[in-house]
């Protein structure tokens, strides 16, 4: 027989924790949770000895255990220095590494663990490379020879300050790593946040009379108590920050220095799957899409929001635009290819006068409002839908915190709003028309400002109802088809309704990806623009117009909306049949270039995000929304509604009893706009 080998448990403790300070001394009835963690890793079998490896001036936490606990102090910032040096001190053969933010540590975890490396000739062993253990169980095993080495190579200032980082990036070591029978990593029971601390508590005094309970008896509690336990979805688990993709990695310093994270909503990561969503974009190519780590995926979801109707990158857009570039994109004079888009637009909506351009649909929007406010006594005005963020649309949430809910998002705050605006603005639900009929009568409204389609097609002459009220009351009527443009029609939906607005607002797909909006209307209203002051330096730039004057040539020779229009139907034919294969009601919303679906359960939102999840790993940008373009093949079309029916019929067993909720590995996706998507 061998000597036995001596295993020394090396605990890492700070009290300075940027995220929650002080977090190791919070308190569990009369005992620390670092002491509630310490005290379970005794219960070990085989750990000969247990140190407290803290930096030196954590003085407090010195105090507080040196009297129990064998303490070593060491450098702050190099921490595999410390480690080693409380190793090489200790005379250890063996080194079991535990971070002091883990105080639900089970010990017959890591026992399992040392019995494995006793037996083997591994230089590593942990539980954490892939996770499949809830995150706060957390251990690593390594012979002294391999931390010795890390300790002499590691050069860089990253692989210092994280222990293992060195023997895990190099292929030299042999690793290994042991796993759960059933994966339980998207539980989180370790302390990084203050609303950790508050399951933590929950679980310690569940399990009070029971001392050394195991990650077994966690499980079994998890199962009893899932709501508690998923409250605390919310953030990586600490030893996978190196392993989280270069997207996901990006978005936590995106939060830390852009007000808001990004510049789109609809963009969030946590509009489709928190935490695992890919989030950035390398190239696009067609309706491909490849992330910062080189994962391609088809875009089966929003299309860049409906920008890209001809796919992503299209040749001919593309070419026409480098010309520009080349050329010159900004000059003291104006462009050229502004008056040949003007008389373009004009010649598909004979009934306008003149044009206005801008970049985005939020200006565009404002600007046929104050048009429309210009030409007008009556500056109150009904709207349906959404258009924008500016002040004159967010005032609606002034008078009431639901007044667009239905049209955006529900309980927005409007901070910064000027409440002078309050009774300006008043909602009304798309096919009501007695509803705004009431509104025009009761409200002094001199503008009427919709979405052609929301989510449902015009019940009852319902566009032919406003367009009459309009012309009654002298109302100006402003169509917003931003998102419906191009799509159904070569200009507009209301072309094929044959109900024109007094206002036009296009966008999106009008450029395929390069920003330019519109603003069409009569001369009437069109003129006053002499009476107002609207201008922008940047709605004077070459490259809208040279884009969208290449898109439009390119959607009449195909006619690109005939074919979106037809895939997207073909898509919602199968979406029923997949949906009736597995006994699943849902609910089709939205036109065929622009279509979605809902589950008929309370569990929609958490069937949405696991769709998103799986789909992921079969490579696909998918959720309940799909913008279709011309990049969309059948062949791209079919691979996807064969894997969207292979997560229905497991949607089909969650319906049934099981629970999605333990098949979730991120927290539910945020609820999106209530528009078409």
């Amino acid at each position: 027989m061998g000597k036995k080998k001596y295993i020394i448990c090396i605990v890492q403790a700070r009290l300075d924790s940027k995220r929650f300070k002080n977090k190791i001394i919070k308190k569990f009835k009369d005992k620390t949770l670092i002491e509630i963690l310490l005290n379970r890793l005794k219960k070990s079998e085989l750990i000969t000895k247990l140190i407290v490896a803290i930096p030196k001036k954590d003085k407090i936490l010195k105090n507080l255990l040196k009297d129990k606990y064998n303490i070593f102090e060491g450098d702050e910032f190099d921490v595999l220095e410390r480690y080693y040096l409380a190793a090489k001190k200790n005379k250890a053969d063996i080194v079991v590494r535990v971070t002091g933010d883990c105080p639900l540590i089970d010990s017959q975890l890591i026992d399992a663990g040392l019995k494995k490396f006793l037996k083997s000739n591994f230089d590593y062993i942990s539980n954490i490379n892939p996770p499949t253990f809830p995150d706060g169980l957390d251990y690593e095993i390594f012979n002294f020879k391999t931390l010795e080495r890390s300790h002499l190579k590691a050069k860089l200032k990253d692989d210092r300050e994280h222990v293992t980082k060195y023997i895990l990036k190099n292929n030299n070591f042999k690793k290994y790593n042991m796993t759960s029978i059933k994966d339980y990593s998207f539980l989180r029971i370790t302390l990084d946040y203050k609303n950790d601390l508050n399951l933590i508590k929950f679980i310690l005094k569940k399990f009070n009379h029971k001392k050394n309970f195991t990650y077994t008896d966690i499980c079994m509690l998890y199962k009893k108590n899932k709501k508690t336990f998923n409250k605390n979805y919310n953030n990586f688990r600490n030893t996978q920050v190196n392993k989280i993709t270069k997207g996901q990695k990006l978005w936590l310093e995106a939060k830390k220095i852009i007000a808001g994270g990004n510049m789109l909503f609809s963009k969030r990561p946590d509009c489709f799957l928190p935490e695992k969503w890919p989030s950035y974009f390398k190239s696009t190519n067609g309706c491909k899409v490849k992330d910062l780590d080189d994962n391609t995926y088809y875009d089966l979801c929003q299309m860049s929001v409906g920008t890209n109707s001809l796919g992503y990158s299209h040749p001919e857009v593309d070419r026409e635009v480098a010309k520009v570039v080349k050329n010159g994109n900004m000059s003291t004079l104006n462009c050229p290819e502004e008056v040949l888009l003007a008389k373009k637009l004009l010649s598909l909506h004979p009934w306008a006068g003149k044009v206005r351009f801008a970049r985005t649909g939020g200006e565009a929007n404002a600007l046929a409002v104050r048009l429309a406010r210009a030409s007008t006594p009556k500056k109150n005005i009904a709207f349906c839908g959404y258009h924008g963020w500016h002040d004159w649309y967010l005032a609606a949430n002034l008078k009431s915190k639901n007044n667009l809910t239905q049209h955006l998002i529900k309980g927005l705050n409007v901070d910064g709003v000027p409440s002078n605006l309050k009774k300006t603005i008043f909602p009304f639900m798309y096919n009501e028309f007695d509803q705004l009929k009431k509104i025009v009568k009761d409200q002094n409204i001199g503008i009427i400002k919709m979405e052609v389609i929301r989510s449902d097609n015009p019940k009852n002459n319902f566009l032919k109802k406003i367009r009459k009220l309009a012309d009654q009351n002298k109302i100006i009527l402003i169509f917003d088809e931003c998102t419906t443009g191009f799509r159904e029609t070569l200009g507009g939906l209301h072309k094929k309704y044959k109900v024109n607005p007094d206002l036009l607002v296009l966008g999106k797909a009008m450029g395929n990806g390069y920003a330019i909006t519109s603003v069409l209307g009569k001369d009437k209203i069109m003129n006053n623009i002499k009476n107002t002051f609207v201008s922008s330096t940047f709605w004077t730039e070459r490259i809208g117009p040279v884009a969208a004057l290449k898109t439009i040539e390119i959607m009449e020779k195909k006619k690109s909306w005939k074919i979106i229009t037809s895939r997207g139907k073909y898509i919602i034919n199968n979406w029923k049949k997949i949906a009736k294969k597995n006994n699943l009601k849902i609910i089709i919303k939205g036109i065929p270039a622009l279509c979605s679906f809902y589950f008929e359960s309370k569990n929609n939102n958490a069937y949405k995000t696991y769709i998103t999840q799986e789909m992921l790993k079969y490579g696909f940008l998918a959720t309940n929304v799909v913008y279709l373009s011309t990049a969309h093949s059948k062949l791209i079309i079919d691979k996807y509604l064969k894997k969207m029916n292979i997560i229905f019929k497991e949607i089909r067993e969650f319906e049934d009893g099981k629970d999605v909720y333990s098949y979730l590995e991120t927290q539910l996706a945020t609820e999106s706009f209530s528009r078409l998507n």
